[in-house]
């Protein structure tokens, strides 16, 4: 089963709580055991697993990420479309996550959620959520 979520982001960069728009699919989907694979099919954008109690938390990484990758360096890629810094970003985060799905719910630790990381935004995102029955 795929489903699609289209998100729309508001800043350059920031990380959207995705959880609870995962966990209504899976609701949905009756499945009681398998596999979750949540993917973004964006260069710019990521998917993470963290906290989501705390919004300082998604702060302090966007932060952190521009210290170590800032949206002003000297990039090749600039020449194209000035977004580099975000394409770096993303490969250090990654396009999807996988969670284990068990009696119908993810299993995800008390404090972690599913992120979508903008790096280019404000944009419109496709995320799909593919669950597998097993």
């Amino acid at each position: 089963m795929l489903k699609e979520i289209k998100i729309k982001t508001s800043k350059n960069q920031e990380i959207i709580n995705i959880t609870d728009k995962v966990k209504q699919i899976i609701d949905n989907s009756g499945v009681d055991k398998g596999m979750c694979l949540v993917y973004v099919q964006h260069a710019t954008a990521g998917i993470l697993i963290n906290e989501n109690y705390d919004s300082a938390v998604c702060n302090d990484i966007i932060n952190k990420l521009e210290e170590m990758i800032p949206s002003t360096g000297k990039y090749k890629h600039n020449c194209v479309d000035n977004n580099a810094h975000a394409h770096i970003k993303s490969a250090l985060i990654g396009p999807s996550e996988t969670i284990i799905i068990e009696n119908n719910k993810l299993i995800l630790g008390p404090w972690q959620g599913i992120g979508l990381c903008e790096f280019d935004g404000p944009r419109t995102r496709k995320v799909f959520v593919k669950i597998i029955n097993g």
